[in-house]
């Protein structure tokens, strides 16, 4: 039986609340593509602190990870997420405040903490809370409201790019971010960690507020249920199968990253600088295109994830990325000389754009986010969430470097190529985890069936 309208309604509130730091995840991480190339006139830096500056905020996401898992488990979901959004206000300020590139490279990193804790705690949140039949699309909302932050630190990166002021780029996410501070408050606890605390009252309180009144009893028995079934939490890793829905879900993240999607959100203006538009007016505004796609395309994740299930989309998905990108690099290899091939060139870009937001850009975070066990769950979304950070890094490091030492066209197969691995990866091994409980993904785990049939 569904939630009621009223419990609906509240449902998708607190959902948008919640994907409130997507917006903020979004935000801080796209604002350095339009950046870069004023801090780095500024500042005379090579390409290695170009990549540098680039990565730090990864870095620091990935330190945010590691330490969201004890403080999600410990302090509540709830918590952390505010925790994130203070982070956000702090170091908007003083990024835009920085007076060298050290400054500028620690307060990004600070910046990655905050962003590291919301990429764990935010879809955690959110599968926790969602009824079954929207969960998907809650937690793809979160990956939607990444690509509108992505969109609009484009759209203020263009307003910025004729005065060069790098500073107001960072400095005006402050206010987003203190509204997502506020929004926080109104935010329930998570029903599932407050069962694990020992708070069952709370935690029916809570879930009478997103359920239908006769589906509490039965969720809250479910809950206890798993809870019984792992005492403590080192038992998780005993005969429950954790061990390789970890490894699944650490592959999928990779997968996510190698596909190459941040080589375009973080240095899509350089890319488009290769493929011959000169002035950085006409590579903002191809730049916003992405950001445009990105966010159009994941609306489309947003409403049929549920309905369409997670691994048809993962296929298309997957086809296209890797077709792009194989035509993206012929592109380059044969030479760009005419304003047709440069035109082809952003279509294909956009072309990877679609298929990376349809799928694996939601899809990645919905599945790491339902397949652990109760128990476990923290660690399990903490070490995937910081292998997506991790490979992050890996490919914001070395991109410039690979396209200056082999060139665009052979850089843009191996995305290509790994793509096509990924493919035969989701294949075989991915669940379809669509209409299936939580507790009932879990019930599979325990029962030993294999990864790709845990969602029956």
């Amino acid at each position: 039986m569904e939630v009621t309208q009223k419990n609906k309604a509240f449902v998708y509130v607190v959902g948008f609340a919640a994907a409130l730091t997507g917006l903020l995840f979004g935000l801080d991480t796209g604002v350095i593509s339009g950046a870069l190339p004023f801090i780095a006139k500024e500042f005379q830096l090579t390409i290695g602190q170009s990549e540098r500056l680039a990565t730090a905020v990864l870095i620091g996401a990935v330190v945010g990870t590691l330490c969201s898992g004890v403080i999600s488990r410990r302090l509540g979901r709830h918590f952390a997420i505010w925790m994130s959004a203070f982070i956000f206000c702090v170091a908007a300020v003083l990024c835009a405040l920085s007076i060298n590139l050290y400054m500028l490279i620690v307060m990004r990193l600070i910046l990655g903490v905050g962003i590291g804790l919301a990429s764990f705690t935010a879809p955690l949140y959110l599968s926790e809370i969602a009824p079954k039949n929207v969960r998907g699309a809650l937690i793809a909302m979160f990956q939607f409201m990444i690509t509108i932050g992505i969109l609009v630190s484009y759209l203020t990166d263009t307003a910025f790019t004729p005065s060069g002021d790098w500073r107001w780029m960072f400095g005006i996410t402050f206010f987003p971010a203190f509204a997502m501070f506020l929004a926080v408050l109104i935010l329930p606890k998570s029903p599932r960690w407050l069962m694990l605390r020992g708070r069952e009252e709370e935690a029916r309180e809570v879930l009478s507020r997103v359920r239908h009144q006769e589906e509490i009893d039965s969720e809250i028995g479910e809950i206890s249920t798993a809870l019984k079934k792992t005492h403590r939490f080192r038992d998780v890793f005993h005969g429950t199968g954790f061990v390789k829905v970890l490894i699944l879900g650490i592959v999928l993240q990779m997968i996510q990253q190698f596909s190459g999607i941040n080589t375009v959100i973080y240095y899509a203006p350089m890319i488009f600088k290769m493929a011959g538009f000169a002035s950085p007016m006409e590579q903002m505004y191809a730049t916003i295109l992405v950001g445009t796609v990105n966010v159009l395309t994941t609306i489309i994740a947003v409403a049929y994830v549920d309905k369409w299930g997670r691994k048809p989309i993962l296929y298309f998905g997957l086809v296209t990325t890797s077709c792009s990108l194989l035509c993206l690099a012929y592109l380059f290899h044969v030479g760009i000389t005419s304003t047709v091939a440069q035109y082809l060139a952003v279509a294909l870009v956009l072309s990877f754009i679609f298929g990376f937001a349809v799928s694996l850009g939601p899809i990645a975070w919905i599945i790491c986010a339902e397949i652990f066990p109760l128990q476990g769950r923290d660690l399990g979304v903490a070490a995937t969430t910081a292998t997506n950070w991790i490979t992050n890094a890996v490919v914001v490091s070395t991109f410039l470097t690979l396209v200056s030492l082999y060139g665009p066209a052979s850089t843009f197969s191996i995305f290509g190529i790994l793509g096509l691995i990924s493919l035969a990866i989701v294949i075989a091994f991915i669940p379809e985890t669509k209409d299936v409980s939580l507790e009932k993904i879990e019930a599979n785990l325990l029962a030993g069936k294999a990864c790709r049939h845990l969602g029956r």
